[in-house]
């Protein structure tokens, strides 16, 4: 019974570091004013980030908006970090376009619940921490090219258009110039660079003026005094929808599958990111990464269940949150609310809004994204880093998010491999102190640094090439790391020197390798068990000793064969 209360008392620590509690908010009574403010300002950022990643993934400006409120909340109350600010993102759109161009609109809502619950599993098998093994190079290579296809999405919209059949915005937005009216062309182009303008501008002004609804508020009213041939938001609803289990059928939920999978790493990759960049943007505490997977999974679900998109964290609203006083989880909830307030009070004068002002807005979001001191820094860093940012990114643009992430992380992993293996070496040594006759015969060899599948080979070839010797002592103490293939390696060594009438003596066998030593057969390839050391003068002086009797025998007889004893001791360092 003291074992299963045991378990059930982890199990209840584990649930209870996976859900609210009241210290989430314990900081709230010294905050709540810069929250509220916070949120106020998030919120009226959000609106046209939301309205125009909901109109440029298909799904529509409700759904984004829809998800910016409900996605919002819960992942403030329920998600691992105390500052991040969730919704519809960039990102996100990029995914979610192709899907809606293939099965229609109506598979969004059931794409938020099948990613939403894939979240909740990592979270529960405490796989957040997994995101600290991107590299640096593949999360900006994968931000540079989410940031170019944003922008690429836009400008069909941008030049009044319809955007290309092809899947791939590159082609896409080529596309849409062959449908392009020229004659009024310059109308929607001209909205674009006045928003552009804004929002460059409004800054000067007031450091905390917000640009985007500055510049979208200034181009509607334009828009509508002059009539402009224009194509506007359309008509939003005047209140929250009721949550409902969105309609499905079996043969639609398979083709979901991988689309779903892809949505749920892209949301947790990016969530985790975002929250991870929020820590070292404030004073806010730690996040917990499996309860910020747990609260964004939730999220995608409440969000599908009200119709809405997939959500993850914003990198750019938690760091507009966090440089406008936000302290607490109340500033993102806040955020919701003035959503909220929008559907409720204004979706009239929203429907109005040109498509082309929301197209300006994302065109400088991406923009902004990229940041030329970042770029400039890794192309001058290492030439590996430089070739894992561009595969990253240019993957990111011409195939698929996931797969550009997956492919970087495995280009950094090879250069990473590459580097420790150049790093590993055999060195052969002077045997120590005054030479004696008969020390030529003898050859020491140090391991030094890794020995593992990428360096057991060179070392092979070193030691193989030895030439009229009797005796090789192989140093292993200075060996940092060992696998299965390097210890592999050692032991055909040992046995290819063995065939060759070459006696060999292991030295300085870490405590750490000796089971894997032993398993793969390094010691059992000795001839003797008492050539195993953990002393080198002990070492040479029977290497020493082998090579005169071996001379006085005429060679190949070992000193065992003399009686000749040694202490078997255990291998340490």
């Amino acid at each position: 019974m003291s074992a299963i209360g045991t378990a059930a008392g982890r199990t209840g620590r584990y649930l209870r570091a996976l859900l609210p509690s009241w210290q989430d908010y314990r900081d709230v009574k010294r905050t709540w004013r810069g929250d509220i403010v916070a949120g106020l300002t998030v919120g009226i950022i959000a609106l046209p980030l939301a309205l125009a990643f909901g109109v440029s993934s298909g799904a529509g400006a409700e759904s984004g908006l829809i998800t910016a409120i409900v996605a919002g909340v819960i992942a403030a109350v329920f998600g691992g970090s105390n500052i991040q600010v969730s919704g519809p993102t960039g990102a996100m759109v990029v995914v979610l376009g192709p899907v809606v161009a293939a099965h229609g609109v109506g598979v969004v809502a059931v794409l938020s619940l099948m990613a939403g619950l894939i979240v909740i599993a990592a979270g529960a098998l405490k796989l957040g921490r997994a995101v600290t093994f991107i590299p640096w190079p593949v999360i900006e290579g994968f931000t540079l090219g989410i940031a170019v296809i944003i922008f690429l999405q836009q400008v069909p919209a941008a030049i009044g258009s319809k955007a290309g059949a092809s899947s791939n915005a590159f082609v896409a937005a080529v596309q849409s110039f062959q449908t392009v009216d020229w004659s009024t062309v310059i109308v929607p182009v001209g909205m674009v660079l006045l928003v552009a303008a804004i929002m460059l501008l409004a800054p000067l002004a007031h450091k905390k003026l917000p640009g985007s609804i500055v510049a979208i508020i200034v181009v509607t009213v334009i828009a509508n005094l002059a009539d402009l041939p224009l194509a506007r938001i359309g008509e939003l609803p005047s209140s929250l929808p009721s949550p409902m289990l969105p309609q499905f059928d079996l043969g639609t939920l398979g083709s979901l599958v991988g689309p779903a999978l892809t949505i749920a790493a892209l949301a947790a990759i990016e969530s985790l990111l975002s929250a991870r960049v929020a820590v070292t943007l404030s004073d806010t505490g730690p996040y917990d990464a499996d309860r910020e997977l747990v609260g964004q999974g939730l999220a995608s679900i409440a969000s599908g269940f009200f119709g809405g998109m997939p959500a993850t964290g914003a990198i750019a609203r938690t760091a507009v949150n966090i440089r406008s006083g936000g302290r607490t989880r109340l500033a993102a909830i806040v955020h919701s609310i003035v959503l909220i307030g929008v559907v409720y009070l204004a979706t009239g004068v929203v429907s109005q809004i040109p498509l082309a002002a929301l197209s300006g807005v994302l065109m400088m979001t991406a923009a902004r994204m990229i940041s030329v001191a970042t770029v400039r820094s890794i192309i001058g860093s290492t030439g590996s880093d430089a070739t894992v940012f561009v595969i990253t990114a240019l993957v990111t643009v011409s195939v698929d998010l996931i797969v550009a992430v997956g492919i970087g992380i495995l280009v950094a992993g090879f250069f990473a491999l590459r580097s420790v293996s150049a790093s590993s070496g055999v060195h052969r040594e002077e045997l120590p102190g005054e030479p004696q006759p008969g020390d030529e015969r003898i050859a020491l060899f140090r391991l030094d640094g890794a020995l593992f599948f990428g360096a057991a080979e060179r070392m092979l070839e070193r030691v193989n090439q030895t030439s009229h010797i009797t005796v090789v002592i192989i140093r292993m103490s200075q060996l940092q790391i060992l696998d299965a293939t390097g210890a592999r390696v050692i032991t055909e060594m040992i046995q290819a020197l063995e065939r060759r009438g070459i006696t060999v003596l292991v030295k300085g066998i870490q405590p750490r390798h000796l089971k894997l030593v032993t398993r793969v057969g390094v010691i059992t390839s000795l001839r003797h068990r008492n050539h195993l050391f953990t002393d080198l003068d002990a070492a040479i002086e029977h290497a020493r000793s082998h090579v005169s009797r071996a001379a006085v025998a005429g060679g190949g007889t070992d000193a065992a064969d003399f009686g000749w004893t040694s202490t078997i001791r255990l291998p340490r360092d």
